[in-house]
Order: structure tokens, then sequence, then C-alpha cells
């Protein structure tokens, strides 16, 4: 095929370290390229005769690693178009080495073959001077590309490559979402060298007092305090599981779908208030409550073989993708309103795919829905196809010819009529809302709330005056009302 590039790893020690094999490749080696010259082993390879080229100037001419990366592989190909090359980097060639990565996803589109020759990586060094066992469990991480969701907690982690205090910080940062501010952070230098160091810190503080170089990794140990996990996922999802198991709780053990249907309704209804109050604690409380819900469903879906969480969360993930061209796919929009419409145009597309389609338009509106906002949704759905007042004098007209029709019905106390008519005069109402885009079930939520406030009002001053509900009337009653209708006003909360 050609030339050859053949690479090997330079350990993580010194040169007393470094097996004869590769000591002897890199002193017959004619032509020898080095990543880095910032390794332990280096100085000594100097001191030995040995010759090379390294690209350490690329680094100070790129903004970012992966510019540094991509230009010395290109300058590798080209070195190996007139000769075969020997390529040495620190460590193990296949660990944390993103140049090697490059030549062996290239390979087959150059003339050149590459050769992987062996070395020590620096983790066979951090095993045992952590006196870890990676059997246990173990997670290797890159301190530049880390997030916060990579980290196992019930796993050993070390984080390679954390170069300098801008990247110690950004580790810092990330870790910080999963683990406590003070979980104890073992920054290892050189390991494995005459120069290894080990200095354990609390992780608020791993930027500020511990020198890193090209040479640092961090390890952090299990966390074993179950306590510490409960902000994970999966400890959520043992705690359901442990419920409805053999010996979990009776209660739990019992629900079913059907049964738990009002708590979702219920709990639902206490996330709104909870954005009513403007009340952050008790609004993150609360959509525990509905995950809760979410999470129970899912397990007696998985106990009943048809589907899991991961079942939902890929429904959910999918069709967010799929429904958002214009952020995961090519489509531009540039308003809210292009997204809603494009969105509605996705979601008609996958209803007619579904074999089980509706005989109605109208039937994708759930008869489980509360009925004030049920009628603010069939109405939406009729005005798509046009069925829709496009000005509100019409509105007004209906409403007014509800409320006569209704009368009649009193006229004739004709109970069953009265409350025919009395659906139609809500529904218009709606209808009203609608136009003027009101939420309806918010706004009569608003008023439950001020004639709760306001009746409370009567009930207290009825009590400092000593007067029981019994020895006043509508007239007292109806100058307290107004009373409290000028008191300062304060945040309502919507009650339902």
């Amino acid at each position: 095929m050609g030339n050859t590039i053949t690479v090997i790893g330079l350990g993580a020690g010194d040169l007393e370290q470094m097996p004869l094999g590769v000591y002897k490749q890199l002193k017959e080696a004619p032509h020898l390229f080095l990543r880095t010259k910032e390794h332990p082993v280096v100085k000594e390879l100097e001191n030995e005769g040995i010759e090379f080229k390294s690209f350490d100037h690329l680094y100070e001419q790129a903004s970012d690693f992966s510019s540094v990366y991509r230009e010395i592989v290109n300058q590798l190909w080209k070195e190996s178009e007139t000769n075969s090359i020997v390529y040495a980097v620190p460590g193990h060639p296949l660990v944390a080495e993103q140049t090697v990565q490059l030549l062996l996803q290239e390979k087959n589109d150059q003339q050149a073959s590459v050769v992987l020759n062996g070395g020590q990586s620096f983790l066979d060094a951090m095993f045992q001077v952590l006196q870890i066992d990676p059997i246990e469990g173990f997670q290797l991480l890159d301190g530049v590309s880390l997030t916060a969701e990579q980290p196992n907690l019930q796993q050993h982690v070390i984080i390679a490559q954390v170069y300098d205090s801008f990247t110690a910080s950004h580790v810092k940062l990330l870790l910080m979402e999963r683990y406590s501010d003070d979980y104890p952070v073992t920054v290892v230098t050189a390991a494995g060298t005459k120069q290894e160091s080990l200095v354990t810190v609390p992780l608020y503080e791993l930027d500020r007092h511990v020198e890193v170089n090209n040479l640092t990794a961090i390890y952090l140990a299990p966390i074993k305090d179950s306590a510490l996990l409960n902000r994970e996922f999966s400890t959520l999802k043992d705690v359901i599981r442990t419920l409805r198991g053999p010996n979990g709780c009776p209660w739990d053990k019992k629900q079913t779908h059907e049964s738990l249907r009002k708590y979702l309704l219920e709990e639902a209804y206490e996330v709104i208030e909870a954005i009513d109050e403007e009340d952050d604690d008790h609004l993150a409380e609360e959509l525990g409550d509905v995950l809760l819900q979410v999470m129970l469903h899912s397990q007696i879906g998985e106990d009943e073989g048809y589907f899991t969480v991961e079942d939902v969360i890929e429904s959910i993930t999918e069709k967010m993708i799929r429904r958002h061209p214009h952020v995961f796919g090519d489509e531009k929009l540039s308003s809210p309103e292009e997204v809603t419409e494009v969105w509605n145009e996705i979601k008609k597309a996958e209803k007619s795919n579904d074999k089980q389609e509706s005989k109605s338009l109208l039937d994708t509106i759930s008869k489980s829905i509360p009925t004030l906002t049920r009628a603010e949704l069939l109405q939406k759905k009729a005005a798509k196809v046009g069925f829709d007042w496009k000005e509100a004098e019409p509105i007004h007209d209906k409403i007014h010819e509800e409320l006569k029709e209704f009368q009649d019905a009193v006229d004739d106390s004709d109970r069953d009529r009265m409350e025919a008519e009395f659906g139609d005069c809500l529904f218009a109402l709606v209808n009203l809302a609608r136009y003027y885009k009101v939420d309806p079930q918010l706004a009569l939520g608003r008023t439950n709330r001020k004639f709760y406030d306001r009746f409370r009002y009567i009930e207290q001053e009825l009590t400092k005056q000593g007067i029981s509900f019994d020895e006043t009337n509508l007239e007292e009653m109806d100058v307290l009302w107004e009373q409290a209708k000028i008191l300062p006003k304060k945040k309502e909360s919507t009650d339902f």
C-alpha cells in the first residue's frame, strides 16, 4: 500500500518504565514525530540522542484543540507521502488520543497504512496510585468536552485532559450540577512518574488552589450515601419500582391507570396554582408530583409488559425532534406563528398516517378534559376548518339569544331545557373568551379566588364583631363585600 504511519505510545511515566520494544522503535526511527514534547520521558529521549519533530507550535497558533488535531493529522498524511514515519503520543495510542482516532477513520482514503504498536496507558498508573479496581465500575471522561450528564455517580470517575485552570473551572461548574459543592476531588498529576502528586480538595476549590497541567487528571470516588443520589433519575426509578414491588406499598401496588386518573388532573391543577402564585419552590414540588404520576403509570406499563418509562421518553424525544425541523433540521422559521403552523401540519400528517384515524375531526379532543377547557378545544378544532366567527358582534348576538332561550325555559319551569340552555350560554361565552384570547378556565379560576378572598373577609369581619351568620343579613354582608373590593389587591392564584 506504500508507506506506513506507525503509532506508538510513550506511556505515562519515566524512561525506565518504557517497554524495551517501544524504546527500540524510538531509537531506530529515521522519521520520528511527537504530538507534544510536554511529557516526562521526552527530556530523557533527547539525552539519549534521539531526534524528532514535535507539533507543539501548532497549539500556539490555533484557538481550539480540534483545529490542532486536524492540522497534526494533515501534516502526518503529507509526511507519509514520501516516507514511512513513526508517530509517538503520550500514554497509549487508543486512550484519549483524538489524532489517532482521526488517522484510523481516514486511513482507507489515504495511500499510507496505519499500524498501532502499543504503549502503556496512564490509566494503569492512575489505578495504582488511587488504589481502585475498575471492575467495580469505571468511567474515563474528557475534561474538554465534558457534559453534566456524563458522570455516573455510582462509579469511579476519572476526568482526563484537564490542561489548565480554565478547563478545571469548566469541569468544576459542570460537576457541581451533580455532586455536592464540597464533594472530595483528587487531583492527580504526572501519575507513575517521579513528579507524581495527589491533592484532594473540595470540589468548589478545584480551580482555586491546585496547579494543573497537561499531565493532570481528576478523580471522583463513587457516591455511597444514598441520600446524595436523590437527585438522580435512576434513583427515582428504583423508588417507584420498589413501591410497586413485592415488598412495596399496598396502596401503590393496588393502583391502575384508571385509578390514578383523578390524581393526574389534581396535580396538574396544583402546578397551575403554583405558577400563579409565582412560587418557584412550590412549583418545583408540584412538578415533582406530576412526574410521580408519569413514573407510576410507566411502572404499571412495565409491570404489565406494555411499555416502560424509556418508551415514554423515546416517544416524546422523537416527537419533539420531528416537530421542530427548524431546530433539528434545515427548515427556516422566523416567527412563533410560523412554528405553530408547521407544528400543526406535522401533527396532521402524523394523524393521517395513523391506522386508527379518528372518525371525526373532534374525536381527538379527550372526553376526560374538564368541560370548560374541552368546550374551548372543540371550538378551536372546528375553527381550523373555517367554522368560526371572524368578528365579535355575532358572538354577542349569540350570547343574548342563548340567554333569552334560557329565560324561556325558566318561564316554562322546564328544568331539562334550563340545563341545556344554560350549557349553550356557557358555550357561547367560551366562544367570546376565545375570540379575545382569554383562557376561560383561568378566568373562572381567578373569579373563584376573588370570591373566596372577599367572602373570607366577610367571615373575618363578622368574627371580629362577635356576630354569627344567623345574626346578620344580606344587606350587612353586602357592605362588607364592598369593603373587601377596595382592599389592597394581593396576587391571585387560580382555583378550579
